[in-house]
């Protein structure tokens, strides 16, 4: 085997040992982060019940906050998120828009709802989460200002809503918050949810409800 061959060999099983590495830290901050809450666990509680050293863990997520980032951005896989985000850029559609922002924020929550309660309890407790989620629902903001365009080029949008108050409505109505006190509190099945949220976009967002 050559010098070359040896060494490419020995960083590829260096990156899966680190992805192992990581997806054992992650898997076990869900569970401490679930039992204890965010403020009583320590990367020194995580280090030992991971089986790995505190240095480690701030080489890979620097800080709790980073494993929070890490938690909430693994929730729903990346090439998950971007078919329903490619399936919802090639909608011409206005009300396809609006059903695809109801399949996005329920397979998103879905993902997520084994960490709702982790998410709640650090945003409520921790002002460096606070930031974290900020930064992820104006993303999501964003995101779905093409979704508001494209009823308004469609000539659909509902006489009384502005541009601006549309996308407040569209952000709000797809938010963890309405999916917790639905699915997670209530008792809906995700399916439920979806298909009520769907309806509930296009009459509130559209003159025209047939799209």
């Amino acid at each position: 085997m050559s010098s070359h061959t040896k060494r490419t060999y020995n960083a590829k099983e260096r990156q899966v040992q680190a992805a192992q590495t990581r997806a054992c830290i992650l898997a076990t901050a869900k569970r401490l982060l679930q039992s204890n809450g965010f403020e009583d666990v320590t990367i020194d509680q995580l280090a030992k019940s991971s089986g790995v050293s505190a240095s480690t863990i701030y080489a890979l997520f620097q800080s709790k906050r980073g494993i929070l980032r890490a938690i909430m951005d693994e929730a729903l896989p990346a090439d998950q998120f971007e078919a329903l985000a490619k399936q919802a850029a090639q909608e011409k559609s206005a009300k396809a828009h609006l059903v695809i922002s109801a399949k996005i924020a329920r397979h998103l929550y879905d993902a997520e709802r084994a960490q709702i309660d982790i998410f709640r309890g650090a945003s409520l407790l921790a002002p460096e989460f606070k930031e974290i989620e900020q930064e992820r629902e104006q993303r999501r903001y964003t995101r779905q200002e093409k979704s508001i365009k494209t009823i308004i080029v469609d000539k659909s949008l509902a006489k009384h809503l502005s541009m601006s108050k549309a996308r407040d409505i569209l952000w709000a109505f797809t938010g963890r918050d309405m999916y917790r006190l639905l699915v997670v509190e209530r008792g809906w099945t995700p399916e439920e949810y979806e298909e009520w949220l769907a309806q509930w976009l296009v009459k509130a967002l559209m003159e025209n409800n047939n799209g």
